[in-house]
């Protein structure tokens, strides 16, 4: 009798969190925090801060930088840098059965679309052998290369590019630009 009832207890058990998903749902959904609001709406709202059973207490989320779409090339802050990408790629397919990139970044696209080839180290393979397509390493761009925002940095940037300590005079980069 007791070996037919575990697989049932082991199911309820396992079960459990779905139940309790519609419940959590629901309390999130009766007084929802608006996406935007900051600490001091919450508090003037009436509704409390979330807060985490380590006593931190959770804000709302800043909204979302937006993307830099001038497509103006950027200058590189160190020597093999990646470059940055000037456009946005929000909704691009990069996967393994297709990736957006390529449709103009690739050698024989480049003509037609006035986007910068990828580099020649993108057909080499760990071994410096060079492959006649681009090498799985190198497949999934924005694992190195990122799109710029205009979000502003929070703490003060005191970063040099190399040229500029190299000379040893200038502004950093995040300043006086």
């Amino acid at each position: 009798m007791k070996k037919r009832q575990l697989p049932l207890i082991l199911a309820l058990l396992s079960a459990l969190p779905l139940l309790a998903m519609p419940l959590a749902r629901q309390a999130l959904a009766t007084d929802p925090v608006p996406a935007a609001a900051t600490t001091r709406d919450v508090k003037a709202s009436g509704r409390p801060a979330f807060s985490g059973a380590d006593g931190l207490t959770v804000q709302a989320a800043p909204p979302m930088p937006k993307d830099v779409t001038d497509d103006q090339r950027r200058q590189r802050n160190y020597p093999e840098q990646p470059p940055v990408i000037p456009h946005a790629v929000v909704g691009y397919q990069l996967d393994l059965r297709a990736n957006k990139c390529l449709t103009c970044h690739a050698r024989e696209f480049t003509g037609d679309s006035q986007a910068p080839m990828i580099s020649v180290t993108h057909f080499q393979d760990r071994d410096g052998q060079v492959l006649g397509a681009v090498s799985t390493r190198r497949y999934f761009c924005l694992q190195c290369h990122v799109p710029q925002t205009d979000a502003q940095p929070r703490v003060a940037n005191t970063f040099r590019d190399v040229d500029s300590v190299i000379r040893g005079n200038g502004p950093p980069t995040g300043e006086g630009k």
